[in-house]
């Protein structure tokens, strides 16, 4: 591990940073803040780890136990304040066939050995991959989420027990009707409404949390007969305690959670690095990727060994607290502190808090979250960006996240690649010592023909040269373009000459095998070079 990040990776241990700005310390007012916006994360997440906890076909005190304990560590030594971390839909979705076929027990050696390869993915530093990701991508990733969580709260205006077996909700299981759907749409209006009004009239209480107050206090003193917590389970239990993962230790074994462990391990790190830039957007602050791979990781190599079904960063909650005012690690060490007191005391308050005041929060998550300025530009922006984020948001909605963004990378990867590999032409022009051709553009595998193209050998004259001042050689299938321009000009008895080829040129033709010799006559950062049609190589004149 690099000394720098182990130092850093150190200090969040021994000494978590708890300050939200350097203009304001940790002081009693934001601590106020920070525990209020905990308790209102806490809340939503007892509902969404319930229910990926049956997504995944495990108990749901497995989807709890995930919930505190990622939640804990990567709020304590993660690479951003104000992120929550948690059991999530991604994950639950790929556990679901592990769990189904080899049992719980299987699943916890794969969170395990999942964490492991988050680990090592943080000390190689993989996590600064994720700048690859284009803005496009992350469009698509942000309105598909944003899709993706308000159609998951679809299943809360359906009949308990009958939701079906999907993540949305869409399919599967009876709709409410009549006074329970009246009453449960009017509730869900009713939290979002205290939710708009109440950043007007006060910031001392998080909004979320007084939206869940003022319908939990509603429906309690009516004693209004609606969906609650309790009706999806009940959450009481005890601390989660260690336990080895009762499996065989044999190559059989690896064999089988090896391949859920890499695709959780990608799903989670994917998730948690695009949730990262998100955060770090709203609130201002930048890296920690490879803190986060490595944070992420641990948290599931500990919650393997305590009995959690694993996590990863999840936008909704993490939303939910930076709305809320949460900026520093206190926030999330508080949502998972109050989540487990959730269920070691606090389950018979909880289980009577209506659904629908969380799912008015989740929905005005939904609101806060999708990139409504996206509709806006995309008759402005390039027709490929445009359709890269449809493209993203649509794979994210019907696949999965890692999907989407794999196959957005690679729709925009091709496309600059296209339009790179048109980009490549020549300035003809006749000297006292030849023809010249000043090759304009760079030259890789996708300009290779187009630059093979651009020449005649046949009608040129006996000197040529190939000007890349304005050029870059990029990789072999260039040095094979040019290899194929220069041979054609050789079986013709003429010499080609290939001047200002700069110095990672120069690399890329003495890994080839060829003879470079530096130009006197040139600038440091220049190279003047020959091919000889006589033996076949590069060399200086």
């Amino acid at each position: 591990m690099p000394r720098a990040l182990l130092a850093s990776f150190a200090k969040r241990i021994v000494m978590p940073d708890l300050r939200w700005s350097p203009d304001e310390g940790f002081t009693p007012s934001r601590v106020g803040i920070e525990l209020l916006s905990g308790l209102t994360v806490s809340l939503a997440l007892v509902p969404e780890a319930v229910a990926f906890a049956f997504v995944a076909g495990v108990n749901p005190l497995v989807g709890l136990y995930a919930a505190f304990m990622v939640g804990l560590i990567t709020a304590l030594i993660g690479g951003r304040p104000g992120m929550i971390s948690g059991a999530t839909g991604a994950l639950a979705v790929v556990m679901v066939a592990l769990v189904a076929q080899h049992g719980v027990e299987y699943l916890f050696a794969t969170v395990v050995l999942m964490g492991l390869l988050q680990v090592f993915a943080g000390v190689m530093q993989w996590g600064r991959f994720i700048r690859l990701v284009p803005h496009p991508v992350m469009l698509g990733f942000v309105n598909g989420l944003a899709i993706v969580i308000f159609l998951a709260q679809l299943g809360q205006f359906k009949v308990p027990g009958s939701m079906g077996d999907t993540g949305h909700g869409l399919s599967g299981g009876q709709w409410l009707s009549g006074q329970p759907m009246i009453w449960m749409l009017g509730l869900v209006g009713l939290t979002m409404l205290v939710i708009w009004v109440m950043p007007r009239l006060t910031k001392i209480i998080p909004a979320p949390l007084a939206g869940i107050g003022v319908v939990a206090a509603l429906v309690i003193g009516l004693g209004l007969d609606v969906p609650r917590v309790g009706d999806l389970a009940s959450i009481k239990g005890g601390l989660p305690t260690f336990h080895v993962p009762m499996v065989p230790l044999s190559w059989e074994m690896l064999q089988i959670i090896l391949p859920y462990a890499v695709i959780l391990a990608a799903i989670g790190l994917i998730e948690s690095l695009l949730t990262l830039n998100l955060v770090g957007e709203i609130t201002g602050k930048r890296g920690g990727a490879s803190q986060e791979c490595i944070a992420q990781g641990l948290a599931n190599t500990a919650t393997g060994f305590f009995g959690g079904m694993g996590g990863c960063a999840m936008i909704g909650q993490s939303m939910i607290n930076v709305k809320s005012g949460g900026r520093t690690r206190l926030a999330g060490v508080a949502a998972a502190v109050f989540l487990l007191l959730f269920i070691l005391v606090g389950s018979p308050v909880i289980e009577q808090i209506p659904l629908a005041a969380l799912v008015g929060v989740m929905f005005m998550v939904v609101i806060g979250t999708f990139a409504w300025n996206s509709l806006k530009i995309m008759a402005r922006v390039p027709l490929m960006d445009a359709f890269v984020t449809v493209l993203v948001t649509v794979v994210t909605v019907m696949e999965d996240l890692a999907v989407a963004v794999v196959v957005g990378v690679i729709v925009s990867a091709l496309a600059y690649a296209w339009n790179n590999a048109r980009r490549i032409h020549a300035e003809v022009y006749v000297t006292d010592l030849g023809k010249v051709y000043r090759v304009q553009g760079p030259l890789f595998f996708g300009s290779s023909e187009g630059f093979i193209e651009l020449f005649d050998p046949a009608n040129d004259p006996d000197q040529v040269t190939v000007d890349f001042a304005d050029s870059r050689v990029v990789d072999q299938s260039a040095l094979q373009a040019i290899e194929a321009v220069a041979l054609k000009y050789q079986e013709l008895g003429k010499q080609i000459q290939l001047r200002h080829l700069s110095r990672d040129c120069h690399k890329l033709l003495n890994k080839a095998g060829h003879l470079v010799v530096d130009s006197d006559d040139d600038p440091d950062y220049e190279l003047a070079v020959n091919y000889s049609v006589r033996t076949g190589i590069f060399g200086g004149h």
